[in-house]
């Protein structure tokens, strides 16, 4: 598509032009090739000045999602290093060869990366993850257009990923290598129908609840939360219950409360969060009352919640406002106290994620082509650490747990 289409609210391209912005660049990439070279610089080594004895290694793999077909973009996935204490981060190069990868997942076993392929015509890359570094396994298409976000079935066997420019949901099977195999189902939300100023179904997110019983489905364009039973030995879909949010909501991201019991819903258009009541044995949702995000008049289109590992907290990226709203988690999960918002560091923040010890939070700001991190303390409040990381056009950040190769 050609470069320079407007974009909506969400720095998504509108009508045909397939991605969401690129990321961090060094290496002119070859768009859409099934191999995969990377460039990488060394990384920081720690050690002391005092003492023959090398210190034990903070630096974790930090993986960076970009979109590479639009302006100031990226040209792959994007390679860095976090050091565990102090959050700074350190640029390592560049993935080639994984175009538009603006959402990152890890396979449970921590040996496969998934990102999608935000175009027209939708994909999803694995990667396989080794001491050598990152390297693609293959591509596959995932049915529809403009796919934004993918998990991966609990069972490690299925990769689920959600398109959506087609309104739809897609299931693939994950081989033992961690590569991926033909789609084993597309399902298309087609009922209900639109919510106002909305001209079809948006698939956002796909997610497995906390007991592993049942897929969730965010869809934005029809202010529907669908549940579905994955069925583990054929990888199809069957719907089981829908939760309808108020017309003009616009259901953008789910996340549970640990004891899956209670999950919490950002809603972008109507800028509220929404305490949901789950019963595992059915897969029923049910939404309660919209809450304010603590960004004052307008919409600031909140696109995120992520809740403490230990239930206790729960915070919230407002693009519009460039903040962080912090929750108290109350009564078993049950209730969202709004505590206070935090300047997010940058402009636009799309995605935040912690790192696998609770201890840091990194915020991807697409606008300002940035990656901010936070300390989060044992009370919730957060503490911008150091200077931005500069990262073209970031739009998603995934920190992961093990120390980089020697």
């Amino acid at each position: 598509m050609a470069a320079g289409t407007n974009t909506g609210s969400d720095g998504r391209p509108e009508v045909h032009a397939w991605g969401r912005r690129g990321f961090i660049g060094a290496v002119a990439a070859t768009a859409a090739t099934a191999a995969a070279a990377v460039v990488a610089t060394p990384a920081p080594a720690f050690a002391s000045s005092l003492s023959p004895v090398r210190p034990p290694r903070r630096d974790r793999r930090l993986f960076l999602g970009t979109y590479t077909n639009q302006p100031d973009g990226g040209t792959g996935l994007g390679l860095a290093t976090y050091d565990e204490v102090t959050g700074q981060i350190t640029g390592a190069g560049t993935l080639t060869g994984v175009p538009d990868p603006s959402y990152l997942c890890l396979h449970p076993s921590g040996k496969t990366l998934y990102a999608v392929n935000e175009r027209e015509q939708g994909g999803v890359t694995a990667i396989a993850l080794s001491s050598a570094g990152p390297e693609v396994l293959g591509a596959r298409g995932t049915g529809g257009a403009g796919p934004c976000h993918l998990s991966v079935h609990p069972s490690g066997r299925w990769l689920l990923s959600a398109n959506y420019l087609s309104g739809s949901v897609a299931v693939h099977p994950v081989q033992p290598s961690g590569a991926l195999g033909e789609l084993s189902d597309v399902v298309t939300h087609s009922s209900p129908p639109p919510g106002p100023g909305q001209e079809g179904p948006h698939a956002h997110q796909i997610v497995t609840s906390p007991d592993g019983g049942h897929v969730l489905a965010v869809d934005l364009g029809n202010d529907t939360v669908y549940s579905y039973r994955l069925d583990t030995k054929k990888g199809k879909l069957a719907q089981v219950s829908h939760a309808a949010l108020r017309p003009g909501a616009g259901p953008r991201h789910l996340t549970f409360h640990p004891l899956g019991r209670f999950a919490y819903l950002a809603n972008e258009v109507d800028n509220t969060v929404v305490v949901c009541a789950y019963d595992p044995a059915s897969g029923r949702l049910t939404p309660g009352a919209p809450q304010s995000t603590g960004t004052g008049e307008g919409t600031s289109y909140p696109a995120q919640l992520l809740v403490t590992r230990e239930g206790t907290f729960a915070f919230l990226a407002n693009r519009g406002h460039n903040s962080l709203t912090r929750y108290a988690i109350e009564a078993g999960g049950a209730r969202l106290r709004l505590l206070d918002t935090v300047p997010v560091g940058g402009d636009f923040p799309r995605h935040i994620a912690f790192s696998p010890s609770g201890r840091l939070l990194f915020a991807a700001n697409q606008k300002s082509s940035s990656v901010s991190v936070f300390q989060v303390a044992k009370n919730g409040r957060l503490r911008l650490v150091g200077e931005p990381f500069s990262a073209p056009l970031a739009v998603c950040a995934l920190p992961l747990q093990g120390p980089c190769a020697s």
